[in-house]
């Protein structure tokens, strides 16, 4: 216990130190590159093209020009939280938001939702390294940035803590509380003498059988305090593993935990959602059903927490089992009758099955109950355009429109995309054999990467819903 004191101080100054250090000044990071990568991809085809034309002073000035000001401007294009706002700084982007006037800068009160996706970029054995990609949404206003350094970390430590829980998801919520320093969490982890990852690998048929342990102690037992506090050390530790992809020792750390203090529902919760997250990795159904199995024994020791059950829900839900999501979520409000994630919860499911009434009747309580201004503006803006759909045929005509061009458009862009590379290909082999082979080989690129960049720019003009006051006009 006193190894675990001293290593709590440390992580307290090593806190405090952090904090101290960016309080004072904005906290930015690098937005996505990727449009700037099709600028790029473009310019570049438009200069072979000049090329193969013989225009070559023209080709230099357009290939010095666009790979000098476009990586300036990718460089420069940035999102920055100053303490109050959150806005971004690149060029292009404040120019287009002049044109379409919306707002550039977003206060923290006027975030409605934070949602964070986690991408495998890497497995290494028991190990998976994460890309965590955030969309920040507010007044008609989104913000996207991904993982990859420590001002992401920062990005996290200071804004999530500034907002509603209301507004985060599971994820950033997860992201919000234990996501550290990598090295920091390994030394921890070796202080704790948790086994390395090749030491686990030997004994992963371990996490495969089910831990009757959690189910043969009574809900009764006496728990020490000396226990109690060395597994809330652990399901830190742990859950700080698990956020930097260090599953198995993740999954040995809450076992340990566990046997400490097994009757800890939200111990449980979070050891569900780590198995999950490695049976999904090594695509095991037994340790898939361990952690069902585990999730639904976190629900039933919960009993009367709310939030807890709340969280089961949208893991539930999550994890694509919508019934025992909506049981779940119902039994959160026959406790507490105004928790807004359950409320949301069974209006995306009322969504899924395709009950507008009980989606419209979902969001005009989530409206009713809830005391957060942004939260209260979303839910108003989601129950009056799902109403329009129930009460106005043609307008809900005119959206399933534009959804269905929407879907067309996400399936045909990758393939029109492939055919200008295969096109590209055929104009190579043309060039260097034969000059009709590399007439048709241009003609057909060009036609393929004007199909391709209108697809591009249609998605983007019909990612929003239809205006309703532009409808009524």
């Amino acid at each position: 216990m006193a190894q675990t004191a001293r290593v709590k101080v440390v992580e307290a100054i090593i806190e405090k130190t952090s904090a101290t250090k960016i309080i004072n000044k904005l906290v930015d990071i690098r937005v996505s590159p990727n449009s700037y990568f099709v600028a790029v991809f473009v310019v570049s085809f438009l200069t072979a093209f000049l090329v193969y034309l013989e225009r070559d002073w023209s080709a230099l000035s357009l290939f010095l020009v666009s790979w000098l000001t476009i990586p300036f401007l990718a460089w420069k294009d940035r999102i920055v939280f100053d303490g109050k706002h959150i806005f971004r700084t690149g060029f292009l982007p404040n120019l287009w938001s002049t044109f379409n006037g919306k707002p550039r800068r977003l206060k923290i009160s006027q975030i409605e939702q934070i949602e964070t996706q986690a991408l495998r970029a890497l497995k290494r054995g028991g190990n998976v390294f994460y890309r965590y990609r955030t969309s920040i949404n507010g007044k008609g206003v989104r913000f996207a940035f991904a993982s990859g350094g420590e001002d992401y970390r920062q990005m996290v430590s200071r804004l999530f803590n500034l907002v509603s829980d209301d507004v985060l998801d599971n994820r950033s919520i997860e992201l919000r509380d234990y996501l550290k320093e990598r090295k920091e969490t390994l030394m921890k982890a070796e202080f704790a003498r948790i086994p390395s990852m090749e030491v686990l690998e030997d004994s992963i048929n371990e996490f495969t059988t089910p831990e009757r342990g959690l189910r043969s102690r009574r809900i009764d037992d006496f728990v020490g305090d000396d226990e109690v506090e060395k597994a809330d050390y652990l399901r830190q530790l742990a859950n700080e593993l698990r956020m930097c992809g260090n599953l198995l020792q993740a999954l040995e750390t809450f076992r340990r935990a566990l046997l400490l203090n097994p009757k800890d529902a939200w111990l449980l919760f979070e050891y569900a959602r780590c198995l999950h997250s490695y049976a999904g990795l090594e695509r095991s159904p037994k340790l898939l059903r361990k952690a069902n199995g585990v999730l639904r024994l976190a629900e039933y020791r919960a009993k009367d927490d709310a939030e807890l059950l709340a969280r089961i829900g949208e893991t539930y839900f999550q994890y694509g089992n919508w019934k025992r999501a909506g049981k779940t979520f119902y039994k959160t409000i026959s406790i507490a009758e105004n928790n807004f994630r359950s409320l949301r919860g069974l209006a995306e499911i009322a969504l899924r099955e395709g009950k507008i009434a009980h989606v419209i009747h979902q969001f005009s309580s989530l409206s009713y109950f809830t005391k957060n201004k942004a939260l209260k503006r979303w839910a108003n803006g989601e129950n009056e355009y799902f109403s329009r759909l129930n009460s106005d045929e043609i307008y809900m005509e005119a959206e399933l429109t534009r959804i269905n061009w929407l879907e067309s458009i996400e399936r045909k862009k990758g393939s029109v995309l492939r055919l200008s590379l295969v096109t590209l290909v055929i104009v190579f082999f043309g060039v260097l054999f034969n000059e009709t082979v590399a007439l048709v080989g241009w003609t057909a690129a060009f036609i393929s990467m004007t199909l391709w960049i209108g697809l591009v720019l249609s998605q983007g003009l019909l990612s929003e819903r239809c205006p309703i006051d532009e409808f009524e006009d």
